[in-house]
């Protein structure tokens, strides 16, 4: 549980770095962004081999309802992080799609995995998108959305969600984590 922990930890730092060590980030210029590329590197593998070792008291499982609904929001998740809201006419004046489609893939998971690991993981995970937000919206209140885009960007990214679900799908069941019940 250890490496899991530090994984969400060295996620959630190396993300906050330039706001919370503004001074520190801009003195090693262009270099820091391999640093925190590196630290993210990092902790994505310690969050991978910790959660594989990780163990803890399981609480619920998945269930054919929970299945479905962890799908429909991974679709939405997917859509969120793709450049749909920015390039489409009906989410683009959402501030942070990307952090919101992190933080469903985030619940999805959750609502399938209830054991103690998927909630350092998952649970650690959501905290930090939540934080962000926050810490964005404190540090840069103006905001102006980008330009309406138009409903077929829309209706593509959302059609390559859904084929980004099928592949994603794929990888899992290939990993023994078959996500379509």
């Amino acid at each position: 549980m250890t490496l899991l922990i530090l994984g969400v930890l060295l996620w959630a730092a190396a993300h906050f770095f330039k706001r919370a060590m503004p001074a520190q980030r801009a003195a090693m210029g262009n270099a820091g962004k391999g640093v925190v590329a590196l630290a993210l590197v990092a902790s994505v593998l310690l969050m991978i081999f910790g959660y594989r070792a990780a163990d803890g008291a399981f609480f619920w499982g998945r269930h054919p309802a929970t299945t479905g609904i962890n799908n429909l929001l991974m679709v939405a998740a997917l859509y969120f992080v793709s450049p749909g809201p920015k390039k489409g006419a009906i989410f683009y004046k959402m501030r942070h799609p990307m952090l919101t489609g992190f933080s469903l893939w985030a619940i999805a998971h959750l609502l399938v995995n209830g054991d103690v690991p998927s909630f350092v993981l998952f649970g650690g995970l959501l905290v930090w998108a939540l934080a962000e937000m926050a810490v964005i919206n404190r540090a840069e209140p103006a905001w102006t959305p980008p330009a309406k885009g138009s409903i077929s960007k829309d209706v593509m990214f959302l059609g390559i969600s859904f084929v980004l679900l099928g592949v994603i799908g794929a990888i899992h069941s290939w990993l023994g984590y078959n996500p379509f019940g």
